[in-house]
């Protein structure tokens, strides 16, 4: 490394993308940024230090085995980093300069924009919302506050329980009468763990890591679906055939790192997103009335 190159602390989160995820493609996923820029900020890290940290193999990146002990070491940097930005986070007086909130697509389409529009109302702020069902790293603060469904939050979350929903078998009128698949996070979920379990010889042709994507497939009449009942209650196409009732509720949490749980300016947004939940709790829970 050059004795005169300045570290870009931002770029430890890209380098430590690709090392954990061994490709480009899957850190940009990850990272949320397109292909392009994951190469231009390797590349630029390596440039800049006069090193090579990765290995380009016929099936993705590999940490370059001298590099191994440096990548360790970035990733301790990278802790030690995101400590001290949540601590500068946590003291800030107020939330002038905005507020980012992250949680999966389904919530953000059919649930969070009241909650979302009220926060930007009544505490004169700006709000930036994420979408996706891959949980961001709340180590390097890509998210002030998450709305997550969970059975319990992981331990560098804290906040409260504040809704719960059901899930529902959907399916369009006449349609096919197969499963559909859930993939990625979503074949992680309770509901992924219900349908291994009811239907373990069951080989959907068709699958998604998004609800959102199997209730458009299920409405084509191409398959069951699991869904969120807030989903396939609105979905034009579908029709409810049952509620999981040997699947308990889900728990909905309005968390932040443990670090930041504590920051008066980010508990008062958190409350106003938990009573906005709470409005609509019935249906998520599927109470049509």
């Amino acid at each position: 490394m050059s004795s005169s190159a300045q570290i870009n602390w931002d770029d430890l989160r890209f380098v430590l993308a690709v090392a954990d995820q061994g490709s480009v493609s899957a850190a940009s996923r990850v990272l949320r940024v397109n292909h392009a820029t994951v190469l231009r900020r390797i590349a630029g890290f390596e440039t800049r230090h006069g090193l090579k940290v990765f290995e380009k193999t016929a099936t993705g990146y590999r940490v370059s085995p001298d590099r191994i002990a440096l990548i360790e070491a970035l990733r301790e940097t990278n802790v030690a980093v995101g400590q001290v930005e949540r601590m500068i986070e946590a003291v800030r007086p107020n939330l002038s300069s905005g507020i980012r909130v992250t949680s999966t697509d389904a919530f953000c389409q059919f649930i969070l924009a009241p909650a979302v529009t009220a926060l930007a109302s009544e505490l004169g702020l700006s709000v930036s919302v994420m979408a996706g069902n891959a949980h961001l790293d709340f180590t390097r603060l890509q998210a002030d506050i998450t709305v997550r469904p969970a059975i319990r939050l992981p331990d560098e979350l804290s906040g409260e329980r504040a809704a719960a929903f059901r899930f529902g078998i959907y399916s369009a009128p006449g349609g096919d009468t197969g499963w559909l698949g859930l993939e990625g996070a979503i074949a992680r979920s309770a509901a992924g763990e219900w349908l291994r379990r009811a239907y373990r010889d069951a080989a959907p042709n068709l699958s998604s890591d998004s609800f959102l994507m199997l209730a458009a497939i299920a409405a084509e009449g191409r398959g069951r679906a699991i869904l969120p009942v807030f989903v396939g209650d609105a979905w034009p196409g579908l029709q409810r055939q049952d509620i999981l009732t040997d699947l308990d509720p889900i728990p909905v949490w309005v968390a932040s790192h443990v670090d930041l749980a504590a920051s008066g300016r980010l508990r008062r947004a958190r409350g106003l997103i938990a009573e906005a939940l709470a409005t609509v709790e019935p249906r998520m829970m599927g109470d049509r009335t």
